[in-house]
């Protein structure tokens, strides 16, 4: 915990009261974990000023109408029913980008956030795995130099949040809540990144990597960096999510806005397309629940921005993991998986549910081959010979490709430490325990999971209760063809193997070695 050890909380406020009249900044509040964070503070810190989010014109849609579309998402219906007008008289956006110098900001923009914010969430990221290196140099590691210079400019900062990743170095085991040694020189990096041209960068990417597996992991770890430079000069947390993934309670069981980790795994089993997964049963990935996450973020700014920053403060790492709280495997999670499956079927379902999870290659491809594949392939030339627009080789592609940059991390395992995590929550106050206290050891597995498959339901593939009877009918049909098929297949499968010469050969001699036993 560093210097938040030794503290007297009899005097320090309560979350609310903390919250209470600040002005926060936000970046990334258009993603999945910026949005959790932007409800979870209207609706538990209602009192707060306002709230600025950072938001860049995308795909023509202006920044203005964007902070609509956010607040159009179900993530915020229950803010809607039980907070009207919170989020209309209290957000506003700014228009800027991360991945532009300066953020992106004008000046006017600037002096607004250095002459009213309070507190910082630097959540925005390029999360994704096959980003060139120069593009994720651009976005995770120059807007972190660029966040850390308005930092600076900001006259009443009280705290500032980055947001990291567990998986910053996955060249160790266990990984502990340290700042581990660089990777490179991130100056170095971003000069380099900045003045060499595409080709010879993709070129030098594999061997400036080194051990570590991605762009994003390695400009993670250099962002750290950039970060922990201003040890004592910025009242400054880092925190480092795991995978995250569906919530437990807020804004709702189950709210969930991607494919990744086990939803992704269900939703598309529950499809009937995925077929096989390569890894290894035995490995237990580590999950966080993005709500569980969310509260960690707000009692971390919360404990950094009630104490007076110094010079020999040191600047606080929480691994925002389940680590030993909330263990389950990747084979439990396929055998739950089978056992949800028939309770919340989906209506869209193309085929019955099936597949596992296999730690050969060989058989994995083979299962490629033969249950992804060829399927696809069977299903799009039907579409097509119907006149309608094939799917499912193209769905099948993005699968594999998806299951291509995971294979790195769902066939290691590694251990993250989470004692200053777990250690933040014992700071909380008695009257912030039922909005902010985070408890993942009494989670009852099976029902978090049943409740995340229904979000998926619900939330990705928009199906809405009143499918319910249409899905169970229509997975009724799924189970019976599927039956069926298998019975055809392995029926003609046996009567060619029955009149194959060689088995009729051997017939012919038991039954001649039969009768000269028997005469």
């Amino acid at each position: 915990m560093g210097f938040l050890e030794d503290r007297d909380f009899s005097d320090v406020p309560k979350i609310p009261e903390y919250y209470k009249g600040k002005t926060i900044f936000i970046t990334g509040g258009s993603g999945f974990m910026g949005k959790v964070l932007i409800e979870k503070l209207l609706y538990s810190c209602t009192d707060l000023a306002r709230m600025y989010l950072l938001l860049r014109s995308k795909k023509g849609v202006a920044a203005e109408d964007r902070l609509k579309a956010i607040y159009d998402s179900q993530c915020f219906d229950r803010l809607k029913r039980d907070r009207p007008g919170v989020f209309e008289s209290k957000v506003f956006f700014i228009a800027g980008d991360v991945s532009e110098p300066g953020l992106g900001l004008s000046e006017e923009d600037r002096q607004v956030i250095a002459n009213r914010v309070n507190i910082v969430f630097h959540v925005a990221a390029s999360v994704r795995f096959d980003d060139p290196l120069k593009v994720a140099a651009r976005l995770n590691l120059r807007g972190t130099r660029d966040m850390m210079a308005l930092a600076y400019e900001i006259k009443n900062l009280e705290a500032l949040i980055h947001v990291s990743t567990s998986y910053a170095n996955t060249n160790r085991d266990p990984v502990e809540e340290v700042m581990y040694p660089p990777h490179a020189n991130w100056r170095d990096t971003l000069n380099i990144c900045e003045n060499i041209d595409d080709h010879s960068l993709k070129v030098l990417t594999p061997k400036y990597l080194g051990e570590l597996p991605n762009t994003y992991v390695f400009t993670k770890q250099l962002a750290e960096h950039v970060v922990y430079e201003q040890k004592g000069k910025l009242p400054i947390i880092i925190l480092r999510p795991s995978i995250v993934i569906s919530s437990v309670a807020e804004p709702a069981p189950g709210w969930v806005e991607n494919f990744n980790g086990p939803v992704g795994i269900f939703v598309a089993g529950a499809q009937g397309i995925l077929r096989s997964m390569y890894s290894d049963p035995n490995l237990i990935p580590d999950y966080m629940p993005v709500d569980i996450a969310i509260k960690g973020f707000i009692a971390a700014a919360w404990i950094r921005g009630t104490k007076k920053l110094e010079p020999s403060d040191d600047i606080p790492i929480y691994n925002c993991c389940s680590n030993n709280m909330h263990e389950v495997s990747i084979g439990n999670l396929i055998k739950m998986g089978y056992q949800i499956a028939p309770l919340i079927p989906s209506k869209t379902m193309l085929w019955n549910v099936g597949g596992g999870v296999t730690k050969s290659i060989t058989v994995h491809m083979l299962k490629i081959w033969l249950t992804h594949l060829l399927p696809a392939i069977l299903v799009d030339t039907v579409l097509l010979i119907l006149r309608k627009k094939p799917m499912l080789v193209k769905i099948q592609r993005r699968i594999y490709s998806a299951n291509i940059a995971l294979e790195y991390y769902v066939t290691q395992q590694w251990t993250f430490c989470n004692k200053n995590f777990v250690a933040l929550r014992s700071c909380l106050k008695k009257g912030d325990l039922n909005n902010f206290y985070y408890d993942m050891e009494n989670i009852d597995k099976f029902e978090y999971f049943k409740a995340s498959c229904e979000g998926g339901k619900k939330y990705l593939l928009k199906e809405t209760d009143d499918d319910g009877i249409t899905a169970k009918r229509h997975y009724r049909r799924m189970v019976i063809l599927d039956k069926l098929v298998k019975c055809v297949f392995y029926g003609y499968l046996s009567w060619r193997i029955f009149n194959t010469a060689y088995v009729q050969s051997w017939i012919d001699s038991s039954y001649n070695m039969f009768e000269e036993l028997h005469f």
